[in-house]
């Protein structure tokens, strides 16, 4: 064909975000699809067998902010909306087990999420939500026994036992030390923690969620799909390993081991990224580990919009980046689904814009069709295609990892952080050089827009909830609080569960952050090597 005939392109190279080459037409030749109905092993077509056809996937959105009374109010108003379930925003004071008066907390109060210091804040989050009726997800970490021994603690006040409770912790230590920061001891006082969790749930809350694996955070740190999916199933790999190390059987905790991915604007390669990460799951419970069980071979998983792609500049076109995202989450067969809103680059959502990130997701599950359909691209050539291949660059970064000694060893090397920072580092040139095009960003350029409406937060919150913890400390019984700490000191100097003194130690009114101060003395902090 002469140069005259040939066909213009817009532009010299096609590829995913991933970076993964894509040709022109797919056909039969270059996928072999999985043709094992959805839920079989090993899943790549989804958990359930009628998936949405059974039911939708849990509509939760993630909020919090101020107060526990501030909080408690948006929980209603999404609930009143349409929301099927609550996920909890915490502040980083909560997250790095500091209390609210604490000279490291000032000026973080509520700001990123809500301020949680005692069983009396919980009680008034959770004010006139019957939790027998909800589940609940709370992102939480290197507190996350303690905001668990909270919620358990309410739950037993509104009359449900822990038994009943359902819910999720994200209680994923490892992903802080990779891409997000929010972790207090050092690795083997975390990993203790959350296997004593494990074990404390399988017969005291068995239908809790222990751990919601996360992609996510590793994915709004830089790293691309293939390896959110190979770095997330890495940290899973090093869970189940720590679990069976401290005498659980694999199939007394593996059913109740959760994920937690984002999900980004290539809108193929994300459906992809997600079977490709149910089948790798499947196979590794079953022929690395042994599981028996079909619940602990599936890659059950909640996914969140990706924040990272919000743009404060023309934020209402983040409406359309949200409705792509969320559609490819549902049909690459997610459990649950927060959906952003669009003004989430400029500050804390206002009501109007969760309210639409919210009926974003009823109108996909109500009116777009396809929830009807069972795994609607399965058979895709393109799509299966790009199945095999994540799965197949991903598994390569897990051979690695498991050169290097697992998950832990290769955190405690950088290993992970590298890869995430490199491809971090190619994107935003590729942006720099217009070879990333982002709308409104570096092309569709509007020189003066319309402000949006944006949520701030009162500084007096700060101050008032100073004095709730003055005034909680000032009335509690001494002597049970002093017993209480004591008990938890003297478990975390041995190695007994810590969860029994931790939900001893909240109810004997005991704060997040004197419960931290305890195991900070027994554990030690980390503090990475640079």
């Amino acid at each position: 064909m002469s140069d005259e005939r040939k066909p213009k392109l817009r532009k010299t190279r096609f590829a995913t975000d991933a970076d993964i080459e894509i040709k022109g037409a797919f056909g039969p030749d270059d996928a072999r699809g999985d043709t094992t109905p959805p839920g079989q092993f090993p899943f790549t077509r989804g958990v359930q067998p009628t998936m949405y056809r059974g039911q939708l996937w849990t509509m939760r959105q993630y909020a919090g902010f101020g107060t526990a009374s501030e909080s408690n109010k948006r929980y209603k108003y999404l609930l009143a909306q349409g929301g099927k379930g609550l996920s909890v925003a915490f502040d980083l004071p909560t997250q790095m087990g500091r209390d609210s008066d604490h000279p490291m907390a000032h000026g973080e109060v509520g700001r990123v999420g809500v301020a949680i210091d005692s069983l009396e804040d919980m009680r008034v989050l959770f004010d006139g939500i019957p939790l027998a009726d909800v589940s609940t997800s709370m992102t939480i970490n290197a507190t996350a026994a303690t905001l668990l021994a909270l919620y358990i603690a309410v739950g037993e006040e509104q009359g449900t036992p822990a038994s009943a409770l359902r819910g999720t912790i994200q209680n994923d230590i490892l992903k802080e030390y990779i891409a997000r920061g929010t972790y207090i001891y050092p690795p083997a006082g975390s990993m203790r923690l959350i296997t004593d969790t494990f074990t404390y749930c399988s017969t005291s809350v068995p239908q809790w969620n222990t751990v919601s694996i996360s992609g996510y955070h590793i994915r709004e740190a830089g790293s691309d799909a293939v390896q959110e999916v190979a770095f997330t199933l890495a940290d899973g790999i090093a869970y189940v390993k720590a679990a069976l190390d401290a005498g659980l059987a694999v199939d007394e905790f593996a059913p109740r081991l959760s994920f937690f991915f984002n999900v980004h604007n290539n809108f193929l390669e994300e459906v992809a990224k997600f079977r490709a990460a149910r089948r790798m799951w499947a196979k590794i419970m079953r022929e690395r580990f042994g599981a028996k069980s079909a619940k602990s071979q599936m890659l059950r998983f909640h996914t969140q919009t990706a924040g990272v792609t919000l743009q404060a500049q023309q934020p209402l076109v983040n409406v359309v980046r949200v409705t792509v995202q969320a559609l490819a989450a549902v049909l690459g067969g997610t459990q649950s689904l927060h959906t952003n809103s669009y003004d989430e680059a400029l500050g804390l959502p206002t009501e109007e814009a969760a309210r639409i990130a919210l009926r974003t997701q009823q109108v996909i599950g109500n009116e777009s069709g396809v929830a009807d359909f069972i795994d609607p691209l399965g058979g895709s050539y393109a799509v299966e295609w790009m199945t095999d291949e994540i799965e197949k660059r991903a598994q390569a970064y897990l051979d690695e990892i498991d050169k290097l000694g697992g998950m832990v060893h290769a955190i405690e090397q950088s290993y992970p952080q590298k890869e995430i920072e490199r491809r971090a580092y190619e994107h935003q040139r590729a942006v720099e050089a217009k070879e990333r095009i982002v709308v409104g960003v570096n092309e569709y350029v509007m020189t003066e827009e319309e402000p949006v409406p944006v949520a701030t937060i009162d500084p007096a919150l700060e101050r008032e909830q100073c004095q709730r913890l003055a005034a909680l400390r000032a009335k509690r019984n001494a002597t049970s609080h002093a017993q209480a700490l004591k008990a938890l000191d003297d478990a975390a100097a041995g190695t007994a569960n810590l969860l029994p003194p931790i939900v001893g130690a909240v109810k004997a009114m005991a704060t997040v952050g004197e419960i931290a101060d305890v195991m900070r003395k027994r554990f030690g902090e980390y503090h990475p090597a640079t």
